[in-house]
């Protein structure tokens, strides 16, 4: 039974986050970039403005919001994850360097597709009955589509319930334990995995109590925490992954070269072992989809708690959202890994090991202690991205009468995460985290002539366009 499930959701996981989802995706960030005259090129100096101002402004959010720089925080720490150390390893493994030529290329789409959602999330959130400003796909569904849509906002929903502890907890819970496990071994602390269970255990017990009390917290708590975290953590590893650039400084011409070179003919920078320019165009458009996930509708969640009166000021945070996610952070871990020289088995799977690999026969074997600090705060901030959207999920469901009992259950799933294999029940939650593209790539293309509208009514306030 367990092995005929698997296969079921091996096949639907494959349909949902191969091509058929990744041509969706792209022809909607087409769509949407078409209809907005390409605002995330255009608009992209005043957008980096916009935002970088904002962050500088201290004033306290007003009652029931967080602030524009903590919104982008909380849907950064959603987005910014291991999957940008991992993730994008694994894609310049099997598709060769050139995969992260593609994966630029989704990042100039996805900041359309983000800045549209983020703008519709504002645009059509209200107030809960606590109220805290709530939004995000589920709303815009339910308030700017007819009635005959709205069923596509409850889907949406469950399958957010669904993911949360796959996708969002367990996963970047048992990264954290790996990563210290590693640490602890390559210190002399432990000869192995296998005499870690208690550790890991305690490791378990000890987020689980930090996750209930940040998300229990509430709103103002999780935008507080963020606001802080992600600038030190992207910052730690910007500046780790800058020296190993610098230090290897003389490879970093060879190395764009074999990026560009490698999107179109990939045999030649593989040694034929990657040799098939669609494969190299698939890895790196869908590192860009998983890191960045425009598409997915879940960073407007975060977004649409700001307190911003503008929808379209927000939407050019989704915009820096985008940049920084996959631009910086994805493009920092591709250069650690092709400018330290470490040997890339090409074809073959990768993971964070490689980027780790490129990191340490730079700095030697202390810095697992930073990129292990590095890794636990990209983890433990995805965590509490997802569980925002777990619970505006839920309470989109249910009301706001199941955000406590659903916190304290996201909360102990990180014991499960820490200590448990649990295989297929995150295989089926990827699986669902897939599906959730569909009902907001439809409310997407339904919605554009709104996003245009606003756009074009923000232009003429601040451009006298």
């Amino acid at each position: 039974m367990t092995e005929t499930i698997a296969n079921i959701n091996s096949v639907l996981n494959g349909f949902i986050w191969g091509v058929p989802a990744m041509v969706c995706i792209i022809g909607v960030g087409i769509w949407l970039s078409v209809r907005t005259n390409f605002i995330q090129i255009r608009e992209f100096a005043h957008a980096i403005k916009v935002t970088i101002g904002r962050m500088f402004h201290k004033d306290e959010a007003e009652e029931g919001s967080v602030t524009p720089f903590q919104a982008v925080c909380t849907a950064l720490a959603g987005t910014i994850g291991t999957g940008n150390i991992a993730g994008v390893a694994g894609a310049i493994a099997i598709g060769g360097p050139g995969a992260v030529f593609w994966m630029w290329c989704s990042a100039l789409l996805g900041m359309c597709t983000k800045f549209s959602e983020v703008t519709l999330a504002v645009h059509f959130r209200e107030k809960n009955s606590e109220g805290d400003w709530v939004g995000g796909p589920m709303y815009y569904i339910k308030n700017g589509l007819g009635k005959n849509w709205h069923f596509l906002a409850y889907i949406y929903a469950v399958l957010g319930v669904l993911t949360v502890f796959g996708t969002g907890n367990a996963t970047q819970v048992n990264t954290i334990t790996a990563a210290i496990d590693s640490a602890l071994i390559n210190f002399g602390a432990a000869e192995d995995v296998s005499g870690l269970g208690t550790v890991n255990l305690i490791i378990g017990i000890i987020i689980a109590i930090l996750i209930g009390l940040v998300l229990i917290g509430g709103l103002k708590r999780i935008g507080s925490v963020t606001e802080k975290l992600i600038p030190f953590m992207a910052l730690l590893y910007i500046v780790l992954s800058l020296g190993v650039i610098v230090l290897n400084i003389k490879a970093v011409p060879g190395v764009f070269a074999d990026i560009v070179r490698g999107a179109f003919t990939p045999s030649g920078v593989t040694g034929g072992v990657v040799g098939s320019m669609f494969l190299s165009m698939k890895k790196g458009v869908s590192r860009g989809i998983f890191s960045n996930e425009a598409g997915l509708g879940t960073g407007s969640i975060a977004h649409a708690a700001s307190d911003t009166r503008d929808p379209v000021q927000q939407g050019f945070f989704g915009v820096f959202e985008v940049f920084m996610d996959t631009i910086v952070v994805c493009t920092m871990t591709a250069l650690v890994i092709l400018t330290s020289g470490v040997n890339i088995n090409y074809g073959q799977a990768a993971g964070a090991e490689l980027t780790i690999s490129g990191f340490t026969s730079t700095y030697g074997g202390w810095i697992t202690i930073l990129t292990a600090v590095a890794m636990c705060c990209f983890a433990f901030s995805t965590i509490l991205g997802w569980g925002l959207y777990g619970t505006r999920c839920l309470e989109f469901l249910l009301g706001s009468k199941a955000n406590r009992p659903f916190m304290v259950v996201y909360s102990l799933v990180a014991i499960i995460g820490a200590t448990a294999d649990l295989g297929l029940m995150w295989d089926i939650a990827d699986t669902c985290n897939g599906f959730m593209v569909i009902p907001n790539l439809i409310a997407l293309f339904l919605l554009s002539g709104t996003v245009v509208k606003l756009v074009k009514d923000y232009q003429k306030k601040h451009h006298g366009l």
